[in-house]
């Protein structure tokens, strides 16, 4: 599967894109713990797109797929 990182998570992973390997089970929200250099849990307010449609992150993922990791942004 394919993972799509944006904003200060591309910049701490330091990619835009990754190929994961995951384990049958895996959800989106799972994700996070296999991201090189980040901590085990998604921010709150993360959002997630899976395959291009918005996700929950118990969104079952499979081989193939296409996942977009979206952080909260804030401003002022």
């Amino acid at each position: 599967m394919t993972v799509r990182l944006f904003a200060s998570l591309r910049e701490t992973v330091g990619a835009e894109r990754l190929a994961l390997d995951l384990p049958s089970g895996a959800t989106a929200g799972s994700v996070w713990r296999y991201l090189p250099g980040v901590e085990d849990a998604a921010p709150a307010g993360t959002r997630f797109a899976l395959n291009g449609d918005w996700a929950e992150s118990a969104a079952a993922l499979g081989d193939g797929d296409e996942l977009a990791l979206i952080l909260p942004v804030s401003g002022g």
